[in-house]
């Protein structure tokens, strides 16, 4: 997920209140986005903010939606449950919005969702991968895979690619997203075989990672998975190279930014991400993704920008085939996007509301995150 170019300053000048992308003159398509703009997590909600305003701009200029111009209207939760809660519902009852796009953590969407369920206004999360998200209620979808596949998925790649015998676990113990992985992951490779040596537990705007970090290295493993966010995965990498801890070190979508390759530097060397999408796979969505990104924002996408783009291409695409600007029809229309081809593979959205999909494995060598294989165990 990618890192911010703007300096931070300039980016909490702009951010200081609500905005809009996409703006037009007249009747509008009005969709509520949530994202992290500011808080630790910013940069993914920049890179959501982003990837959205790409694929308004796309869809605004090839004649929008149902004959209307769609508008985005953009609430900051800064990553937190509270205020996830308080955006959705102004968003609904204030904006009066037809479909939801957000928010990135699961806990924040957790909080926020029952809202928009309540309200019957479809939620489409593009990043929040807890299992209970979509359990919420029927209004509620995602177009990203869910945890309990990408622990189990994290699980096969340790097992299998990097062939480790023996595990061990660094978990946010507040995290609804890190310990819904952590869960996933513990079942799968016992499953396959492994022994777990050891799990210890941190939380979030944590700094000093040393006590944890001492209790795996008396405890060896093959390989530590940490189902965490990069801000706090740099520095967890960067003291155990410091500890000389020598197992290999395997992440989830949360580690995906090159921010983490900045962060941690040679100490991400070596470790393994599962994750959603790579701008190394080939197809016709990617190439087009990436050349839009290089002509707009001068800069390759992560992921996090290649999976808010491709949700908002799945609302747009729903609206459609809904044939009018109703949640309730959005809603019908959602459930049934079947194919639907998108930077981040072929989208198809299963009776639990999930997206049915591939992961991707990324090794991190000499600095980059390259293409190792897509996964589906």
């Amino acid at each position: 997920m990618n890192a911010i170019r703007a300096t931070l300053a300039a980016a909490l000048l702009t951010l200081a209140a609500p905005f809009t992308l996409a703006r037009a003159e007249g009747e509008t398509i009005k969709i509520g986005a949530v994202l992290p703009l500011t808080g630790g997590i910013a940069a993914f909600g920049m890179e959501s903010k982003d990837g959205i305003e790409l694929a308004v701009e796309e869809i605004n200029a090839a004649g929008g939606v149902l004959g209307k111009k769609v508008e985005v209207l953009v609430e900051d939760d800064k990553g937190d449950p509270a205020d996830t809660t308080n955006a959705v519902s102004k968003l609904i009852n204030t904006d009066k919005v037809v479909a939801l796009l957000g928010s990135v953590a699961s806990s924040c969407t957790l909080a926020g969702a029952p809202v928009a369920n309540s309200a019957k206004v479809p939620m489409v999360t593009h990043n929040s991968t807890n299992d209970k998200v979509t359990q919420v209620g029927e209004f509620i979808f995602r177009t990203c895979f869910i945890d309990s596949f990408q622990g189990a998925t994290s699980a096969y790649v340790a097992a299998k690619i990097i062939k480790a015998k023996t595990a061990a676990l660094i978990t946010d113990v507040n995290s609804d997203y890190s310990k819904g992985l952590g869960e996933a992951f513990v079942a799968k490779f016992k499953e396959l075989g492994g022994t777990i040596t050891s799990e210890v537990s941190y939380q979030q705007n944590d700094v000093n990672f040393s006590s944890q970090l001492t209790k795996l290295k008396g405890t060896p493993a093959d390989v530590v998975f940490i189902p965490g966010y990069y801000t706090e995965v740099a520095l967890i990498l960067k003291q155990a190279k410091q500890l000389k801890i020598g197992s290999v070190f395997l992440g989830a979508d949360g580690w995906d930014d090159p921010k983490l390759l900045e962060l941690a530097a040679e100490a991400a060397d070596g470790t393994y991400i599962v994750t959603h999408y790579s701008p190394d796979q080939k197809s016709p969505e990617v190439e087009k993704l990436l050349k839009a990104y290089q002509a707009k924002f001068k800069r390759d996408p992560a992921v996090t920008d290649a999976l808010a783009y491709d949700s908002m291409y799945v609302i747009a695409d729903a609206l459609k085939r809904a044939g009018k600007v109703d949640s309730l029809a959005l809603r019908d229309a959602l459930a049934a996007t079947k194919d639907l081809k998108g930077a981040t593979g072929t989208i198809t959205i299963n009776k639990e509301r999930n997206a049915d999909k591939a992961a991707i494995v990324l090794k991190v060598e000499g600095g980059k995150m390259k293409f190792v294989e897509s996964v589906k165990p």
